[in-house]
C-alpha cells in the first residue's frame, strides 16, 4: 500500500465515527399513526427538543397488549405510571423486546428503566434511566431538569448487553436499576454494567431524590415491547 492510500484509509478511519454522529443528529423522528396514549393509568412526555420541533406526546404511541405495554415512538418519549412510586431500597426491573432492531432508523436507538421520577411531566421534572441499544452497548443518563450522562456522551459497551444479530433481527434486554443505601446500580442481563456514588447522583442539577415514580424510556423512531415490569423492596 502507498504513502498516500494509507494516508486516505488513515483519514477515513478517523471521519467515521463523526459521519455516524452526525447522521445519528440528523434523523428526523417520525409521527405514529393512530398514536397517544391508550395503556390505562399511564402518562408520557416528549422530549424538549421533540417539542421544539412541533412533535407531541400523540405523536408517539403506548398500547397494552395484555400484560405487555407495546411502545411506538415518534418522538423519544418517557412514560410512566403514577401509582408506580418506589422508595428506599429496591430494585425496578423489566424486560425490553425489540422485534426488528432497526427497522425504523438508520442507527441503534435504546431502551430502557426509568427511576427517581419527580415532578414529572413538568419543566422541573427529575428522573435517571438506564437504556441499552441492541448493539451491545448502554447508557445511563438523567435530566435534573436539564441533561446529563453518568458514563460519558457516547455511553459504554459491555458483553452482556446483547446484540442483533442483524438488521430486522429481534433483540432483548432485561434491564434493572438498583438502589440502595450508598449507590445506584444498572444491571443488564443479570450482571451490574454501571454503579454510581448515591451521593453523585442525588445532587443539584441531577435527582432530586432517587424515591419517586418510576417507568420505562424509549428513543425516538423505535418499536419495542416492554414485560414483566417489577418493583421489588429490597432490605
Amino acid at each position: 500500500m502507498s504513502h498516500t492510500s494509507r494516508y486516505l484509509l488513515a483519514a477515513a478511519l478517523l471521519l467515521a465515527p463523526t459521519f455516524t454522529q452526525a447522521q445519528a443528529d440528523t434523523e428526523k423522528s417520525r409521527t405514529v399513526a393512530g398514536g397517544g396514549i391508550s395503556a390505562k393509568g399511564w402518562a408520557g412526555r416528549v422530549d424538549a427538543k421533540e417539542t421544539a420541533a412541533g412533535l407531541k406526546l400523540e405523536d408517539a404511541k403506548l398500547a397494552m397488549n395484555g400484560k405487555d405495554l407495546v411502545v411506538t415512538t415518534g418522538p423519544a418519549t418517557t412514560y410512566w405510571n403514577p401509582a408506580n412510586k418506589a422508595t428506599g431500597n429496591y430494585t425496578v426491573k423489566a424486560t425490553f423486546k425489540e422485534p426488528s432492531y432497526m427497522n425504523v432508523n438508520t442507527h441503534p436507538h435504546p431502551y430502557g428503566i426509568v427511576i427517581g421520577g419527580n415532578d414529572m411531566g413538568t419543566e422541573s421534572e427529575s428522573y435517571l434511566y438506564c437504556a441499552a441499544y441492541g448493539n451491545g452497548t448502554f447508557i445511563v443518563r438523567g435530566f435534573g431538569p436539564a441533561a446529563f450522562q453518568l458514563n460519558g456522551p457516547r455511553g459504554g459497551a459491555d458483553p452482556a448487553v446483547n446484540k442483533a444479530a442483524a438488521k430486522g433481527a429481534p433483540v432483548e434486554q432485561e434491564i434493572a436499576v438498583t438502589v440502595s443505601a450508598d449507590k445506584i446500580e444498572c444491571a443488564i442481563n443479570g450482571k451490574v454494567v454501571g454503579s454510581y456514588p448515591k451521593a453523585d447522583v442525588v445532587t443539584a442539577g441531577k435527582l432530586k431524590s432517587t424515591d419517586g415514580l418510576y417507568g420505562i424510556r424509549f428513543a425516538h423512531n423505535t418499536d419495542g415491547i416492554v414485560t414483566d415490569l417489577t418493583m421489588t423492596k429490597n432490605k
